[in-house]
């Protein structure tokens, strides 16, 4: 048995993992994987794969952790909607719609033999061309509503490598991990949210809807003409309705509260029918305009949604749920360390980086779950006096609260009776200095 297999770790934590098992060939290799996963929670620092190893205990069998994610027998689209599943399971109502935001991300690397880096657009690049050497993922998340958290929150489940020109678009890879969501939950409606670089006939999958942001020279027709009965190829789309800003010069606007990134705003929304013949081709669809109160522009939001029978509001709401991957991809790579591993082979660069983001959306569902408790955020606003107005716990917060679970499961040899907390002075401090 893996020395790994004994490490001590929290109940809940286990058994959410437990969870997993089926997803794995064998039960060593399930083993591994729990290990590593308490890696990327324990590891300070950088988090390569050896410092995972290390961080789990088993640094003595560091090729064997190298081994996990280059050879080892298990499917990352697999886990990914097992995780996906435990999200619904434990933090959606019974048949409410999913709601799956989709981004491109870009991770920095180094080195010509690495799998798949290329240069590409990297919007966080240095100087004016953006453009750095690295690979580049489309992510697909799951967002839900957290109940301690004003604004929604977003969970990574599915991947792809972009694998440069000649292959797959990115609005393709897209479309894939779409169809395999609206595929494994087939009892519930798909809603899919991107913003407007993903647009095109390829997202229009039966069973989901798709919303993104129109871009400001996408030019609108109106809905499919009925046929008229007369010889000759009937028309395929209605008379010609312009951009955004002509539209929005007739269009009749009406006043609407919504309720969007994590705020009640009062704002002035316009709707036509139309088709984006450019994009989406025939499949039916609506052009939703928002403007604030006093705005001086002819709108400040334009949006085009496959979803005909939701209300104006509730678009503009669902679109306003793609922004939490922005903060979900920082959060992967600032504070859980994503895309910090230096390996090279093909298939251990298309494990790792989706590796570390499921670990943080299981840290989510642990921390939803079974972790969160209210003094949390006071313990944190003691400990750190200049975040006064912290009101919510975020990612390094549940972070450090699974690391003080590990500390408890560490210790554990206190006689039945006997209250662990009197051992140690500032309990809580103590156990936060320690996990950070």
């Amino acid at each position: 048995m893996l020395p790994c297999v004994s490490l001590p770790m929290p109940v809940t934590w286990r058994d959410l993992l437990e969870e997993l098992a089926p997803e794995f060939r064998r039960r060593s290799t399930h083993a591994l994987f729990m290990a590593l996963a308490c890696g990327m929670i324990l590891a300070g620092g950088r988090r390569t794969v050896v410092a995972l190893a290390a961080a789990a205990g088993m640094a003595r069998q560091w090729r064997r952790a190298c081994w996990f994610f280059s050879h080892a027998s298990w499917d990352i689209d697999d886990l990914g909607l097992a995780v996906a599943r435990l999200i619904v399971k434990y933090l959606l109502h019974d048949g409410a719609p999913i709601t799956v935001a989709f981004d491109g991300t870009f991770f920095a690397r180094w080195g010509k033999k690495v799998a798949q880096a290329r240069w590409a657009y990297n919007g966080a690049a240095q100087g004016g061309k953006k453009i750095a050497f690295g690979n580049t993922w489309v992510i697909a998340a799951i967002v839900v509503q957290l109940p301690f958290c004003s604004s929604p929150a977003a969970l990574p489940v599915l991947f792809r490598l972009w694998r440069g020109k000649g292959t797959s678009s990115q609005v393709e890879l897209a479309a894939q991990m779409l169809s395999m969501l609206v595929t494994a939950f087939g009892d519930r409606v798909v809603h899919g949210v991107g913003d407007a670089a993903f647009h095109g006939v390829s997202l229009a999958v039966e069973g989901s809807t798709w919303t993104t942001r129109l871009p400001a020279n996408a030019v609108l027709s109106g809905p499919k003409p009925p046929k008229t009965g007369r010889r000759g190829r009937p028309a395929v789309k209605g008379k010609r309705l312009g951009t955004c800003a002509d539209i929005a010069r007739t269009a009749p606007w009406q006043t609407v509260t919504i309720h969007a990134y994590g705020e009640i705003t009062t704002v002035k929304i316009a709707t036509v029918g139309a088709l984006w013949h450019g994009s989406f081709k025939a499949a039916p669809g609506r052009v939703v305009l928002a403007r604030t109160p006093g705005s001086g522009k002819l709108y400040d939001l334009g949006l085009f949604t496959l979803d005909v029978a939701a209300t104006p509001t509730a678009i503009v709401e669902r679109y306003s749920w793609r922004w939490p991957i922005e903060p979900s991809n920082a959060t992967g790579k600032q504070t859980m360390g994503v895309g910090d591993a230096c390996n090279r082979l093909e298939e251990a660069v298309a494990r790792t980086v989706p590796f570390g983001f499921l670990i943080q959306s299981l840290l989510i569902v642990w921390y939803a779950r079974w972790g969160y408790d209210t003094a949390d955020v006071t313990t944190r606003r003691l400990l750190c006096p200049w975040y006064q107005t912290k009101a919510e716990p975020s990612a390094a917060d549940m972070l450090a609260k699974l690391r003080r679970e590990f500390l408890k499961a560490r210790f554990s040899g206190i006689r039945q009776g006997h209250n662990p907390l009197d051992q140690i002075e500032d309990y809580a401090w103590t156990c936060d200095i320690t996990a950070a």
